[in-house]
């Protein structure tokens, strides 16, 4: 007859613990109940565990053994349970609104395919509260308390503009800018600086200061002035030909996107997510 899961269960808590007595604590029960489980299990396996060494039990090398191979075996179930009760709920996953419609909506479809959790996309969601989300994709340079950081791609931009807005104006060098409106955006001094140029003190900026990246993608596309855009999201439009970018300095950081993960948060979907983005990034570094 085979012994009982909980049988085994108690045995290899017995040898882990050292005693009966720390075992029945560990197991909130007697240490009798502990003694005669074990002497059960002795029975039905038609084989001594522990030697009795005056009032202490030592287990035997053969019980060790067992109770090693029992461990590895509960290690595997309750990996089990936790995949399972993983992708029975939908991951969740928060991202800025434009990362989100431009860079990872069009991938999930990939992802679910792969055989992937069920994804829960939210653009709302306050980090603040770690309890709100198992995924988290923000801009920054690290520093977020409670979550482990995961660095996924550098934040990058150049100058986009309408084909007809450039018509046949000449924009191959960054001084020409000076001759265009440019929608505001707050790294245009760094992307000079990156450019190795200085900034034209006769730039014209305009009046309206869109709030996200989406907004100013919408009124490069219009015609209302030259926008400081990632080629990384924004790829689609170049390739369709509803912007160009006519410069080639990209500006990449300082602030990167991240992944972030409710410290020391182990489970296999937000992982296995994280996982899943680096291999949607990788093809931009190689």
């Amino acid at each position: 007859m085979r012994p009982s899961l909980e049988s085994l269960r108690m045995l290899e808590m017995c040898v882990s613990v050292g005693s009966f007595a720390n075992a029945a604590d560990r197991l909130a029960l007697t240490p009798a109940a502990v003694s005669l489980r074990i002497r059960t299990l002795e029975a039905e396996l038609g084989r001594p565990l522990f030697d009795r060494v005056g009032r202490r039990v030592v287990p035997t090398p053969a019980a060790v053994t067992l109770a090693s191979r029992v461990r590895h075996a509960l290690d595997g179930i309750n990996d089990a349970l936790d995949a399972f009760q993983a992708a029975a709920e939908p991951l969740r996953v928060t991202a800025p609104p434009t990362f989100a419609s431009r860079w990872l909506a069009p991938r999930l479809s990939g992802y679910n395919a792969a055989g992937g959790a069920a994804i829960e996309l939210d653009i709302s969601s306050d980090i603040r509260n770690p309890t709100a989300f198992d995924v988290a994709i923000r801009t920054g340079r690290g520093g977020w308390d409670g979550l482990d950081e995961y660095p996924l791609t550098p934040v990058d931009v150049t100058p986009m503009l309408a084909p007809t807005l450039l018509g046949a104006r000449t924009l191959v060098e960054p001084e020409d800018l000076a001759g265009f409106d440019l929608l505001p955006h707050p790294d245009w001094s760094k992307w000079f600086a990156r450019a190795e140029r200085p900034m034209p003190a006769s730039l014209r900026f305009a009046g309206v200061d869109y709030s996200i990246f989406e907004l100013i993608a919408n009124a490069a596309v219009a015609g209302l002035g030259v926008a400081l855009l990632s080629p990384t999201l924004f790829r689609p439009l170049l390739d369709a030909g509803l912007l160009v970018a006519p410069l080639d300095t990209v500006l990449k950081g300082p602030d990167w996107y991240f992944a972030l993960i409710r410290e020391g948060d182990q489970r296999p979907a937000p992982r296995g997510f994280y996982d899943w983005l680096c291999e949607q990034v990788r093809p931009a570094h190689d």
